[in-house]
């Protein structure tokens, strides 16, 4: 609890462009949208949080707040709307929200592909397309060109079992089908984009640092005494996170080779509890529900499990590179959970510290409410809460607890957050 972290270290929030820019009208996720039923709530994306517009007046109210860091991602679709078309106006755009940044003393993490991609190139199969390598490569060079002067800090890919997972296996994210067979060769097209891009950007920019955004989902086992449960829960933890983790994070195929990255990046936000069906005569071999009886987000999203995201970077220090955790965050419409669940996600920060991970990042999810991909506005995920009739700001208090966080360097008890605060959340133990 009275732990101060290192010295340089990254307080700040995350932003995806499609979620907060609006109007991002060329893309595949605006055109996934449009049909009825793809959105939970009927919402579109709209103009969004106008990030477009107004993307600094936001970033100033981080500032206000005690970050000095903020992870953003570039648009393809605004940049390269047709295959033969580059816009140079939105590279210019980002490149004055960049200098802001620098200005208000906020280093940026440039993130090149978060989820969204170019309509064109969707419709050419978009991560089932061997030459969507290429294509990447090639935004990749504009962006690093444009930006480079702003920005060393480079996050190619972020998610990329999760794109896989809800837009291929599950399909409720474009494109909407592929199945195993085309996650797979998904997979293997962003392994192989991700080495092109760490090599083209470390030849672009000496100074660059490159890594990549990895969703760690945990999958305990129902009960650990039981070798079916544990092999069920492995199973799933070796599809979602051990393979693709090696494999993104993979050599060049020469024994002793480097590492194609410069750090690893986390996000984590919750667990699954599994089991094997055949146990229960139940016809799925691999079964995932919720814990019983422990505390869960709005409308059953996930268990709050702080003690997750301790183990997950243990998982990633392993690796033996820089790590950050490029998101955590709890959906909490009211702002009645998020105090809480910073002030004990952070104090697992400070474990994995003095457990030796080389911890040098923490960007909440999100700096402002976004339009949340499938479940639309239904969940509220921001520091900052928007309105998006009316595009109005409220500070949360959730917002104010990180700010005394990063004031304090991580120290809990110099932030004030353990004793009076701990006694107004019901005397519950932090």
């Amino acid at each position: 609890m009275s732990q101060r972290f290192p010295a340089g270290f990254l307080w700040g929030a995350a932003t995806s462009s499609h979620q907060v820019e609006g109007d991002n009208c060329l893309n595949d996720w605006w055109a996934w949208e449009q049909t009825p039923g793809h959105i939970h709530d009927g919402s579109v994306s709209g103009a969004a949080s106008d990030w477009w517009q107004r993307a600094e007046d936001d970033l100033a109210l981080a500032a206000e707040l005690g970050h000095n860091a903020h992870r953003l991602s570039i648009e393809w679709s605004r940049l390269q709307p047709t295959p033969d078309s580059w816009h140079p106006e939105p590279l210019a755009r980002y490149q004055r929200l960049l200098e802001r940044m620098r200005a208000l003393r906020i280093e940026p993490m440039v993130t090149l592909h978060h989820f969204s991609l170019p309509l064109w190139l969707a419709q050419r199969g978009g991560w089932r397309n061997s030459e969507i390598s290429d294509l990447f490569v090639r935004y990749a060079e504009r962006v690093v060109e444009a930006l480079g002067e702003q920005c060393t800090l480079w996050c190619t890919i972020n998610e990329p079992m999760v794109q896989l997972v809800y837009g291929m296996l599950y399909k409720v994210w474009p494109p909407g089908r592929g199945g195993p067979l085309g996650a797979l060769q998904g997979l293997r097209h962003m392994v192989r984009t991700h080495a092109a891009c760490y090599e083209r950007i470390h030849a672009l920019q000496h100074e660059a640092r490159v890594g990549f955004a990895k969703h760690v989902h945990l999958f305990d086992p129902a009960d650990r005494s039981r070798w079916q449960d544990r092999l069920a829960a492995g199973t799933l933890d070796a599809l979602f996170n051990t393979r693709p983790l090696r494999a993104m994070a993979g050599s060049k195929g020469e024994e002793h080779s480097p590492a194609l990255f410069d750090w690893i990046g986390l996000n984590y936000y919750s667990r699954s509890i599994v089991r094997c069906g055949l146990r229960y005569r139940n016809p799925w071999l691999l079964q995932r529900f919720a814990s019983p009886d422990a505390p869960y987000s709005m409308a059953g999203w996930g268990e709050i499990y702080p003690q997750g995201l301790e183990r997950s970077l243990r998982r990633m220090g392993e690796l033996r590179v820089p790590v950050y955790v490029t998101e955590f965050g709890v959906p909490d419409n009211t702002d009645a959970q998020r105090p809480r669940f910073i002030v004990d996600h952070v104090a697992a920060m400070g474990r994995a510290l003095e457990a030796g991970v080389d911890l040098r990042g923490s960007f909440f999810w999100s700096l402002v409410d976004n339009f949340e991909w499938a479940e639309g506005w239904a969940a509220r995920f921001g520091l900052i809460g928007v309105d998006p009739e009316t595009q109005g700001r409220t500070i949360r208090d959730s917002a104010e607890v990180y700010r005394r966080i990063a004031d304090a360097d991580g120290d809990l008890q110099a932030a004030g957050l353990v004793g009076d605060w701990q006694s107004r959340q019901e005397g519950e133990t932090l």
